[in-house]
């Protein structure tokens, strides 16, 4: 597909991506270190029982923020979307259902926080099982949230090696930037497939730089698109030239 100079729409597009990635980071960063990483204790269900329960709803907050951020990151790959379509649509396409399927996962995770309120609260139908039980169950689903979130950080990676490729062919931000991209998404992947394979893998290789350069690349992108714009492709610029 040839690619044409750039509209108005992608470049209404590329500020809106710049923000809602901004926006969602934000949010995810409030939620998990203001809110779960205050509350929920690791190996101490009783603690962390307690620390919900007196904090119903700073707790419920949290859970606020996640659908939050799941929609945030619909207008991000819809955004996404706008942009890179006329550089491959095909693959546009196929990298924003990738981004769709990490917002299927974390919308599991974010309804997995309900049950665990469900359970901590009890109920007529609960009353079968002590506290005690409840409390393991509860913790039980906190931490089936983690293999949710590296299940869906596959597709999430895979979605942004896809546009990082669609990046560093259409030129509309610097090449190094987007070959940056690229390679901490790839990056990404496969350390997220060795980690399913050999869970100790995160022993050589900290589960914190399995995403961080794709993080880094993100945060550094959204500033570009909100500040610099998209910048005429090498085929789009050779066309207007020529004209």
């Amino acid at each position: 597909m040839t690619i044409t100079a750039i509209d108005a729409s992608q470049r209404k597009a590329a500020r809106v991506a710049g923000l809602s990635y901004l926006l969602t980071f934000a949010i995810v960063v409030l939620v998990n270190f203001g809110i779960h990483d205050r509350l929920i204790v690791d190996g101490n269900a009783a603690e962390t029982a307690r620390n919900i329960l007196a904090h119903e709803a700073f707790f419920r907050v949290g859970i606020v923020g996640d659908l939050i951020y799941c929609v945030g990151v619909i207008v991000l790959l819809t955004a996404l979307y706008t942009i890179l379509k006329p550089v491959n649509q095909v693959l546009a396409l196929l990298a924003a259902f990738w981004r769709l399927v990490w917002v299927l996962m974390w919308l599991v995770m974010t309804l997995r926080l309900f049950d665990v309120l469900r359970l901590l609260n009890g109920g007529d139908d609960l009353r079968a099982f002590d506290a005690e039980r409840l409390r393991g169950l509860a913790m039980l689903y906190l931490g089936a949230r983690f293999d949710y979130y590296y299940v869906g950080l596959l597709f999430g990676a895979l979605a942004s090696t896809i546009c990082g490729y669609l990046w560093f062919k259409s030129r509309y931000i610097p090449a190094a930037l987007a070959l940056f991209g690229l390679i901490s998404s790839a990056w990404c992947v496969t350390c997220t497939l060795v980690f399913y394979i050999f869970p100790h893998f995160s022993n050589i290789v900290n589960l914190w730089w399995f995403d961080m350069p794709m993080g880094i690349f993100d945060i550094v992108l959204s500033f570009w698109l909100l500040f610099k714009g998209l910048r005429p492709s090498g085929t789009a610029a050779s066309a207007i030239h020529r004209a």
